[in-house]
């Protein structure tokens, strides 16, 4: 039975991919779990495994190509099957399994209904050599989560460990696999930018067409700065005791590498805590009260654009947990290897440029989150205490809100709340 190769939704937004680049070629031999195609979406570059084995019989969709969510890339059959249907219906309603409203880890699917593998899984099989039975998206993803492959039960055929058995052991320890990551190398200083010698020649100007990410992200703005009523609120907060907090816990664990950013961070989690409306959401007809606290944090990508990883249950995280799980997140952002599920769902979120020496900024609302929050910079400056003037460490956080959900006086008691926690921060022990 053919198996097509389908463009998959990546994400709630997306509504067209790319395909970048195609890791197999139109002969070759595809088992299940192969990944055959790298595609960009609106969030992230990502790989497509095969359902089914057989032959790459027919690619549709050269590289570079921007095509809908459900459209036809690829056909995979026996060699002598007639597939003539199926690439002449290229562009056509997908088939009753519908493919393209699946999750990004069903894009490719057989044409016919198939058995799913079960949800538990056996010990992975070894190959001829001692080698484990493993797709390559299924190995890389296990590298960068600090997994060892040989270790996680495969459900796939034979045994062989798949994507889902990978995530589904990253989900079972999710401290250890944060834990066991290297943490990312520091980009060097930039050298200041020297005059130019004489005057550039060429043309006016270059253009660059949009791609995925840049696309939604001048989408959502729009229907997020056009139809939500924002308002802003804007709190001073000393830091003196976080930067204490900061500097016991760095040495103490010298390798957590504490930053002000996980604190406010653990900070937020537990002011949503006690002011729940503020971890809300306009429905149109309604207000969804969100019952967990998902705190997502606007991470700029290496290629340019806007992603906002997701950490889940912060409220019941530890301060460490946070860091940890952060600064994984945060890395695999930059690259655009972040899972689906680790960019959606978040209920507030959080963004910090004062690591660039912005003392103060609004941002834009993430919707149909309620409020978002803008970190400036931690800066020493005079601050007046019991009537004498001293050096202080000062942050100014700027809380965004959508009025249809928030109100000021409920904005600014979540921010009196979040101000008291930071400047005592003993609170984040409980």
């Amino acid at each position: 039975m053919a198996v097509k190769v389908m463009m998959p939704k990546g994400s709630d937004t997306m509504t067209e991919g790319k395909v970048l680049k195609w890791l197999k070629k139109e002969g070759d031999t595809i088992s299940s779990g192969d990944t055959v195609v790298e595609i960009e979406t609106d969030k992230v570059d990502m790989e497509v495994e095969a359902m089914g084995g057989g032959i790459l019989r027919k690619i549709l969709v050269e590289p570079g190509k921007v095509v809908p969510v459900g459209e036809l890339l690829a056909v995979i059959g026996k060699p002598d099957e007639d597939i003539a249907a199926l690439v002449k219906g290229n562009g056509a309603a997908p088939s009753a399994a519908h493919p393209a409203a699946a999750p990004a880890q069903a894009a490719i699917a057989p044409a016919a209904p198939s058995v799913a593998p079960a949800t538990g899984g056996s010990a992975p099989v070894p190959a001829p050599g001692g080698r484990v039975l493993a797709s390559p998206l299924a190995k890389r993803m296990a590298k960068d989560m600090g997994l060892e492959i040989a270790e996680i039960p495969g459900s796939g055929p034979n045994g062989r460990v798949i994507r889902q058995d990978v995530e589904r052991t990253a989900a079972q320890a999710p401290a250890a696999r944060v834990a066991a990551r290297p943490a990312p190398s520091r980009a060097p200083v930039p050298l200041l930018p020297r005059r130019p010698t004489a005057a550039p020649t060429g043309p006016e100007f270059s253009e660059e067409p949009l791609n995925s990410m840049r696309k939604i992200i001048a989408t959502r703005l729009v229907q997020s700065k056009a139809p939500v009523p924002h308002f802003y609120l804007t709190i001073e907060v000393n830091m003196q005791r976080g930067k204490e907090l900061r500097e016991s816990a760095n040495l103490l664990n010298p390798e957590l590498k504490l930053s002000y950013n996980d604190i406010i961070m653990k900070a937020c989690a537990a002011a949503l805590r006690q002011h729940p409306e503020v971890n809300s959401s306009f429905q149109g007809e309604s207000i969804r009260h969100h019952n967990r606290v998902h705190l997502g944090m606007a991470v700029a990508t290496d290629g340019g654009g806007l992603i906002t990883p997701v950490v889940r249950n912060a409220d019941t995280k530890t301060l460490e947990e946070i860091s940890l799980e952060s600064k994984e997140l945060a890395a695999r952002a930059r690259t655009r290897k972040l899972l689906p599920d680790e960019y959606a769902g978040s209920t507030f979120s959080i963004s910090n440029l004062g690591m660039m020496g912005i003392e103060e900024f609004a941002a834009v609302i993430n919707p149909p989150e309620g409020a978002i929050l803008a970190v400036g910079a931690v800066a020493e400056k005079a601050v007046v205490v019991d009537g004498r003037v001293q050096a202080g460490l000062i942050c100014r956080l700027t809380l965004s809100c959508d009025h249809r959900v928030i109100d000021g006086a409920t904005g600014a008691k979540f921010l009196q709340t979040l101000k008291q926690i930071l400047e005592n921060p003993v609170y984040l022990a409980f």
